[in-house]
């Protein structure tokens, strides 16, 4: 399994509300969650979108945070910030529209988010929809599920993308594999971008951060270490000030090699940012339920390379001996 090494160390306390205000938020979450399901069937097809942007946002906002839109598709140096007037609501494509979003990914709060820029699908961890709050939610978001530790079901689910990808959906994918507090970040593994290069699919990369008030990146929304979703909803539900910046890169054309579209769009959501916990060993095994595998996407310089199988030869007669194995 991807792994971080992330944990505890890295959530850094903020400036926390009173009791009173969290259960105001509790009660305002529970109200948006159970309303929900109503509004959006009674809702014209052609304005379901606006509607669950709507509630994204009131979410968001129920949650204790403010978001920013910048669209560095429009201005370069992130001057146009949308909701301050300057430039016209950002959306990751135009209705109808397929395109693959990719972002790292640091806890829950993310797909609310994403949402609240324009609605989308994503592809998420499998027991999601098992959760309290969330898992409602992740079902009428159409979330495609990955169990991660079942590599053998990997290019089902890249078939899956594949196929909404066609269908004119718009996904997001977090290519890290797992979650990462927001001042580290792990290596885009390549496996999902192969969706976007057999559908010839544009990817949209997106950085995500969350700041406190005072505008300084903060780690409150990290689900690392042995966070649960109770402990990780309780210790966002008390924060005060938060922004969730959401930040559009460029555009990436899919091209014909996933490994190089992944390094693409990591270098256009990192830029410049220098991880916490710096760069992984390349070298790395990780643990997969009980069989013990490299991660084949860690290599990312390193051209593909189909090794010939590892045959035995026969025992020679009268010898009583093995030669030594040929091959690998």
């Amino acid at each position: 399994m991807p792994s971080s090494p992330c944990g505890p160390g890295c959530i850094e306390s903020i400036d926390e509300v009173g009791t009173g205000r969290v259960i105001g938020r509790l009660l305002g979450v529970a109200g948006l969650l159970i309303s929900f399901p109503m509004v959006n069937l009674v809702t014209p097809q052609s304005k379901r979108e606006a509607v669950q942007r709507g509630y994204a946002r009131t979410l968001l906002s129920c949650l204790g945070m403010e978001l920013r839109v910048v669209d560095r598709r429009i201005d370069p140096n992130g001057r146009g910030v949308v909701g301050e007037g300057n430039t016209a609501p950002a959306v990751y494509g135009e209705p109808g529209t397929g395109v693959m979003v990719v972002v790292g990914h640091i806890g829950w709060t993310d797909i609310v988010a994403l949402a609240a820029v324009q609605p989308l699908g994503f592809v998420a961890r499998a027991d999601m929809v098992d959760w309290p709050v969330l898992g409602k939610l992740a079902t009428l978001m159409r979330v495609i599920p990955i169990e991660r530790e079942k590599l053998r079901a990997l290019p089902g689910v890249v078939a899956q993308i594949g196929a909404r990808l066609t269908a004119g959906d718009r996904i997001a994918v977090f290519p890290e594999g797992t979650t990462w507090c927001g001042r580290a970040y792990g290596s885009m593994r390549p496996a999902l971008f192969q969706a976007a290069v057999d559908t010839d699919t544009p990817v949209q990369p997106v950085r995500l951060r969350y700041l406190d008030r005072h505008g300084v990146q903060c780690t409150v929304p990290g689900f690392v270490g042995e966070d649960t979703f109770a402990s990780s909803a309780r210790r966002v539900l008390r924060s005060r000030g938060m922004v969730a910046e959401v930040v559009l890169e460029a555009v990436q054309q899919p091209g014909t090699d996933r490994r190089d579209l992944a390094r693409r769009c990591e270098a256009a959501v990192r830029g410049t940012e220098l991880s916490r916990h710096g760069l992984r060993d390349a070298t790395v095994w990780i643990e997969a339920g009980n069989t013990r595998v490299q991660d084949p996407s860690i290599a990312a310089d390193t051209p593909e390379v189909r090794r010939p199988q590892r045959r035995l030869r026969p025992m020679l007669r009268g010898r009583g001996r093995r030669v030594d194995a040929v091959g690998g």
